[in-house]
């Protein structure tokens, strides 16, 4: 992953109204490393939300990319729901706040009637029940409008791929939100990793050395090595002292 964006890649538990096909499928518990997806060719998208520049903006952006066409556009969330059963889109861009209450129940609505479809949340707002409520709806994406052309297209691509994509920013308290909001079920705060790189990562929270975890783990030091560029790789981190404050940040390491 490009160290220098402020999203990160994730493989996130969706909600029931998901495609069952796609969770998860990126990684597989006993992966070291992602499969690779093939984005599709031709990626459709649906623009929802109340702002007209906002909307022209995402579509100048999209229609300059090559490979992803906007087939609609939505103000209300009665529109949405008439744009796509129209278009029927691979993704859906959309601000939750563009309708009041009736915009928040979008996604859940939207999943139920098109569940192979990917929802971007593209929002302005950080808000922690705002996020989680985004994703425990089945949204596999959450940008901020801060967010540049750049990430707007990955992250577009990401959802339309079948994985999920958040703000980086928000990554380093998503397991302490989520425990939160489902009454204290746990969720692992970088689904991304796979089992093995967590066992790696909590080590290197509580400060371990490269060699103290090849003993633990009973791994050779070269195994242990290559294993922690790959974390730093999936964490968006440069090195270790950046990965152990995002680690701790989130709850590792404390034990």
């Amino acid at each position: 992953m490009n160290q220098k964006t402020n999203t990160m890649r994730l493989i996130w538990p969706l909600s029931p109204h998901a495609d069952p096909r796609r969770e998860g499928a990126p990684l597989r518990p006993d992966q070291d490393f992602p499969v690779v997806h093939r984005v599709p060719t031709s990626v459709s998208v649906v623009l929802a939300d109340a702002q007209p520049a906002i909307r022209h903006g995402v579509r100048s952006v999209l229609e300059r990319s090559g490979g992803i066409s906007v087939v609609g556009e939505a103000a209300t969330a009665d529109e949405v729901i008439e744009e796509m059963c129209r278009c029927r889109p691979g993704v859906l861009v959309l601000d939750p706040q563009m309708d009041g209450s009736a915009g928040a129940k979008v996604i859940p609505e939207v999943l139920r009637l098109w569940p192979g479809t990917g929802i971007l949340v593209f929002s302005a707002v950080d808000d922690d029940q705002a996020i989680t409520s985004a994703l425990q709806a089945g949204a596999r994406g959450y940008l901020f409008k801060r967010a540049d052309a750049d990430q707007i297209l990955r992250g577009i691509q990401a959802v339309a791929a079948g994985e999920a994509i958040i703000d980086k920013s928000i990554a380093g308290r998503l397991g302490a939100l989520m425990r939160a909001t489902s009454g204290q079920q746990y969720y692992y705060p970088f689904p991304q990793l796979t089992n093995r790189e967590r066992d790696v990562l909590e080590r290197i929270a509580a400060g371990k050395s490269n060699g103290t975890i090849a003993r633990e783990l009973v791994l050779a030091s070269k195994t242990v090595s290559n294993r922690v560029s790959v974390i730093f790789g999936k964490l968006g981190v440069a090195d270790r002292s950046q990965a152990i404050v995002l680690a701790r940040d989130a709850g590792l390491g404390h034990g």
